[in-house]
This record gives C-alpha cells, structure tokens and sequence, in this order.
C-alpha cells in the first residue's frame, strides 16, 4: 500500500506526468507513471433519486465505463459479469483506477478482477487514501455528492458525477467546500464534452448573435434533464435568470431565461411521452444549427478534461457553473408545480 501523496510530491508527480504530454493535444499517450485513481460507488446501481425505494443491483453504466475507459477489461471474465457492463471504445492512459469502493462488496471484487482494479477496500473513505484523484460514480441516488466531502477535506482531487444534485442548495454546499479546501473538483455531464457540441461550440460566430434556442432529452426533469441543458450551457455559457414551466408531468417544456441576452426552451418528457436521445437547435442572427450529437466514447471525453483538471489545473466546468445549471432545472421543476415564473435567486437563497 502507498501512502497518501503530500502536496509537494503530488505537484512534483503532476510535473513530471505534464512533462510526458508535452506537445500531445490529447490524453491517451503512454507515459511511464500514469496517475492513480480511486473509483467509488461503481460496482451497482439503484434508481432512488426519486425517492423511490429499491435494492442495488449488479452492474453500473458509468461505473463500468469509467473503469474501462483507464483499465480496458478481461474479455473471458466479463463475460461471467452480472449487470450492465459497458466496454470503452476509446482508452486513456493518463491514470489507471487501482482502488474501488462499493456498498456491495462482492460486486466490487466481481468487477475490479474483470478491470484489474487491485484493491476493493471496506470504506470509501479507505478509496481516497494513496491515490492522486477520486472518482465518484452516478449510483442513482442523486446523493453522491456525500462521497465528495471526505475527499474535498482530504485534498484529493474529485471527480463528481451528474448530477453533483438534486438540489441548488446540496450543490451550492459541496462546491462552496471545494473552494474552501481548495481541492480541484469537477462535476459535469458528459455531454458538454463530445465532439459534435465541441465543433457547435466552435462553430458559433458563424451564426451571429442567439437570442432562442432549444434542448432536449428523455426521462427526469433534473436527473436526466441536466444532460440536455449542459449542451445550452456548453456551446452558449451561463447567466440563467430564472425559468418558467408550461409542461405538464412527465412532459415538461420550461423556458429557461438567460437575462435579456437569450431564452432557451427546454423539453424533458418520460419514455410514455416521447423516445430518448438528445437535440440542441440554435437559432441566430445569421443562421440556425440543429445537432444530435453522436455519443460513442462519450465518458472518455469528460474523463479526459478531468485528468486535464487534475494535472494542468485546467478548470472547464467551473463549479459555480454547474451550480446555476442545478439551480436553473430545480427553478423549472418547481414552476411546474407552482405554475408561476421561479428565479434562481429564490431556489439559491430564498
């Protein structure tokens, strides 16, 4: 076991592995001390971000991913893997994850000898001990953030998946601590980083000045709804003001109001109401844009801005950010329910 690296030796690593990329414009170059990583809450999965009551089961979309993005896997073991088990198309060789943590201890060791992860330890706070970064897994609960606390406290820098909550308020407090700490922390849906909102992103001088446009994706207002306006805040940045909802239950269509510069609607509807996928429409002065990004290798895309946090101290997602975009959905999920314009001040502080 390696102890925890202090401040001096993690900046002194940090140098050396930044040192390796030099003049490679992406991660996934060999390099001959890849960080080290601990994964938490990765093995299973329970949809109770609503409350509802279930068991965890076997498998995780992202926790899967996310360790096969850095570790690959063992072909013939994954195939006696219960559960959902996604393969990486697309490897990073910045970091290996050699720690895993899980509530079921069984899937976790099913799972680290499919990855090669070495170590499955008892607690999660065990999984930020002797490594460079944490990663903290979507598990269904839209509490994870929790696992962050320990960690931020700690200094190692994390990685929080979407969303960091399901609240303004839960998420306005883990990022006020990770400025406190001054621990480098991300928390972002993978949609911001994909390459087709990357060249949108690029792209957008040419359509003059966006005063309107539209997102749109399936399932949950908040848990799933943060992945469709990620892709507004992406390619056309903060400044939501508040939001108003003129859906209905498991349809929602809430304009979100960006001050005077611009307005964009946002439509989440459940799998009764309208198939998944995912769509942005900009609308500008000089001309109008309509992508449906393609997700293949997704996850490797946000794992490598955050191996670019971690190492360059490159922050693409300010937290703040995130912030106003939890507080911007929960401001549309409360209009609905009240049936009048909510502002984000009220859902932040009121």
């Amino acid at each position: 076991m390696n102890p925890p690296l202090d401040r001096r030796t993690f900046v002194t690593r940090s140098a050396a592995t930044l040192a390796s990329f030099a003049g490679a414009p992406v991660f996934g170059q060999a390099q001959s001390a890849p960080l080290k990583l601990g994964i938490i809450s990765a093995a299973t999965y329970a949809p109770t971000y609503d409350g509802t009551k279930v068991e965890r089961t076997p498998g995780s979309h992202h926790g899967t991913a996310f360790s096969t993005t850095f570790n690959g896997w063992d072909d013939e073991k994954a195939k006696q893997l219960k559960g959902t088990f996604v393969k990486s198309g697309r490897k990073l060789d910045g970091a290996r994850v050699v720690k895993m943590w899980d509530p079921d201890k069984a899937a976790a060791r099913a799972l680290a000898d499919v990855v090669g992860i070495e170590t499955v330890t008892d607690t999660p706070e065990q999984c930020c001990d002797g490594v460079d970064a944490v990663l903290i897994v979507d598990d269904g609960s839209g509490s994870q953030w929790k696992y962050a606390e320990h960690a931020l406290r700690k200094g190692v820098p994390t990685f929080c998946d979407k969303p960091l909550a399901m609240t303004a308020r839960e998420a306005a407090a883990i990022a006020k601590l990770a400025r406190e700490t001054k621990t480098r922390f991300m928390s972002a849906s993978s949609l911001r980083f994909v390459p087709d909102i990357i060249k949108l992103r690029e792209e957008l001088p040419q359509l003059g000045d966006v005063h309107l446009a539209s997102v749109v994706c399936g399932n949950e207002l908040v848990y799933y709804g943060i992945h469709a306006l990620s892709m507004a805040y992406a390619v056309l940045g903060k400044g939501a003001t508040s939001a108003i909802n003129v859906g209905k239950p498991g349809a929602n269509i809430a304009r979100i109001r960006f001050g005077d510069q611009r307005d964009v609607m946002l439509m989440v509807a459940d799998k009764e109401a309208m198939r998944a996928g995912y769509q942005i429409n900009l609308y500008g002065t000089k001309g109008w844009r309509s992508v449906t990004p393609d997700l293949a290798n997704l996850y490797s895309y946000l794992l490598e801005a955050f191996l670019d946090l971690v190492i360059h101290g490159k922050e693409s997602v300010p937290i703040e950010e995130e912030v106003e975009l939890i507080a911007s959905l929960e401001a549309a999920k409360r209009s609905l329910a009240l049936g009048r314009e909510v502002k984000l001040d009220d859902v932040l502080h009121g």
